[in-house]
């Protein structure tokens, strides 16, 4: 048994080692259940506009399927606007009571002793209490108009008896304390607002303790400062939500359908909702919502922790890893191979240190079937996609953990995946005595034809950096793919057309009779499938099973594709040449 033959051994063992490592991540992020939580500002927006109160507002929708009500932490204006503090600067103060001594530049405030007393003990500022007329006024040098307040609790307790499941909505703010109590104590999880977590810089321990191990929410799209050091010690849940503005230019069915995506192929558990104006297009938002949650198989209920221990065979992987890194060495052209698994190490240990073993797999893998020049016509497809989905068991096993599936550690080098793949692949085909093969190219007389093919070629791959991951700038995507995409989604785990692009070349490429150069061209592209193939896993927030079944369909109709585009350019051929 030769080298190459103890090494491709030691990747299979290394592969049917690594599977179980698998199983403590795919236990956890099974879909669902899944909690419906209304806004709750604009619970209390429409109680206003109809003239009924919060609650008979949230049982409607709780008779629609809502389970959760999110309740903001109030200002002081707030509490001002529903009638339960009197708040006034010095100068209109003094008009009310011209002999009253009252500070200039002052702001006084009065109402209950409790909420005044509940509202100082969250402040760190200078406060007097006087009295003006009959009546105790706080007074302060500084506007507190905007300073958090406390929480509505008799709401908060009300509705936790009906079962609802709460969210506390705190805001940050320069002068607040956080020794004291930071959410009502119903409170099933926390959702920060803005963009810094509560005590961001200085108080995130304080604040650690003081939510009492209850979860937080992390916002896809809307990353905090301070989430991650929060994140060390208490638990996280991932919510889903579409800003107002968006909302409003989509159809309730359209609304509904990214809620459902989102709890099926990308693990949120807090689905976030706000109301429609209409209220005719809510309940038939909320409608669509809940029946396509079931036809998910995704039940809506109190969401569990999602948590787990990752497997010690995990570093199997990396005996794995090191065995496909040798492969490349030796099967890329000398005296290339060593240099090239040495640089592709240092750059891994540059882009990603801790986590390099996943971006090497997800480099070096996606290149290796190409290796294996001896095998004929499909059979080099084939083990490229098998050595690419060898890579995916790798990468998965050593970059699963509670952290990146929550989408808090998110993979590193992304790009590199779609690129380092058939740049491998392109330096297989240079030949062992490669300066008379450099020179031959450098004074190649280029065609028409050759410069279009190249350009193509290069076109596809900078489009396929372009428009990694999930948030390609939308004019890169027409509206025509749009739409597909739509319908794909609907009616299967939607495929990455990269992927579908390249398995489709694969036959053209290795079924027909090309020029030897326009073949190698035509592979090189499949190589960008093939590094999507492990771009896809490397979304460690997707559900393995949903990545998996986005593969095969992609494999499965590109394939398809591809034997059809034989046939007729086969048929266009006789036609030509007849």
């Amino acid at each position: 048994m030769n080298l190459r033959s103890l090494l491709r051994l030691a990747v299979l063992l290394s592969v049917v080692l690594s599977l179980p490592a698998l199983l403590p991540r795919m236990q956890a992020e099974r879909p669902g259940p899944v909690v419906l939580i209304m806004d709750g500002e604009e619970v209390a927006d429409q109680a206003r506009f109809t003239g009924k109160t919060f609650l008979q507002v949230i049982r409607e929708y709780q008779a629609l399927g809502v389970q959760g009500v999110a309740l903001y932490e109030q200002s002081v204006r707030n509490w001002v606007s529903r009638g339960l503090l009197t708040y006034h600067p010095s100068n209109t103060l003094q008009l009310l009571y011209p002999n009253a001594q009252i500070k200039p530049g002052w702001f006084y405030l009065t109402g209950p002793v409790s909420l005044l007393e509940a509202m100082v003990a969250r402040w760190n500022i200078p406060t007097e209490r006087v009295l003006i007329g009959t009546q105790t006024w706080l007074a302060t040098p500084v506007n507190v108009d905007f300073f958090p307040a406390g929480y509505d609790l008799a709401l908060a307790r009300e509705l936790k008896a009906q079962g609802f499941y709460l969210v506390a909505r705190p805001f940050d703010h320069p002068y607040r304390k956080y020794d004291v109590e930071l959410v009502p104590p119903e409170a099933d999880a926390v959702v920060f607002a803005g963009l810094d977590v509560l005590g961001y810089k200085d108080n995130l321990e304080v604040v650690a303790a003081g939510l009492q191990g209850k979860p937080m929410a992390w916002i896809e799209g809307t990353p905090q400062r301070g989430f991650a050091q929060l994140s060390q010690t208490l638990p996280v849940k991932r919510l889903f939500s579409i800003r107002p503005e968006w909302q409003d230019k989509l159809t309730p069915a359209e609304t509904a359908d990214k809620f459902v995506l989102a709890a099926r192929e990308r693990g949120h558990q807090l689905l976030y909702l706000r109301p429609y104006k209409q209220p005719s297009d809510t309940e038939a938002f909320l409608t669509i919502l809940r029946r396509d949650l079931e036809r998910s198989s995704i039940p809506i209920g109190t969401p569990t922790a999602r948590d787990f221990s990752p497997s010690p065979l995990r570093f199997v992987a990396l005996v794995g890893i090191l065995a496909g890194l040798a492969l490349l060495a030796v099967g890329l052209p000398q005296p290339w191979g060593i240099p090239v698994a040495v640089l592709l190490t240092l750059f891994a240990l540059g882009v990603a240190r801790g986590d390099a073993g996943p971006l090497l797999a997800a480099m070096v893998f996606p290149a290796l079937g190409f290796l294996e020049r001896h095998l004929p016509g499909l059979r080099l497809w084939l083990a490229a996609v098998l050595y690419s989905l060898a890579g995916v068991v790798f990468l998965a096993a050593l970059g699963s953990t509670p952290q990146s599936v929550l989408g808090l550690e998110p993979f590193r080098g992304v790009s590199l995946t779609l690129v380092v793949p058939p740049l491998l692949v392109a330096l297989s085909f240079l030949p062992a005595a490669y300066k008379p093969a450099l020179n031959a190219l450098y004074n190649h007389p280029l065609k028409l034809g050759e410069v279009a093919v190249a350009l193509l070629g290069l076109a596809v791959v900078g489009l396929a950096v372009l428009r990694r991951g999930n948030d390609a700038a939308p004019s890169i995507v027409p509206e025509w793919e749009l739409q597909l995409r739509a319908f794909l989604q609907d009616v299967m785990v939607r495929p990455r057309f990269k992927e579908i692009f390249a398995h489709a070349l694969a036959p053209v490429a290795l079924l027909l009779p090309w020029p030897t150069w326009l073949k190698n061209v035509l592979l090189v592209l499949v190589a960008v499938g093939m590094g999507s193939i492990l771009n896809t896993f490397s979304h460690y927030h997707t559900p393995l099973s949903i990545s998996f079944f986005r593969v095969l369909n992609g494999l499965l109709i590109g394939l398809a594709v591809g034997l059809v585009g034989v046939w007729v350019i086969r048929r266009v051929r006789e036609w030509w040449f007849k």
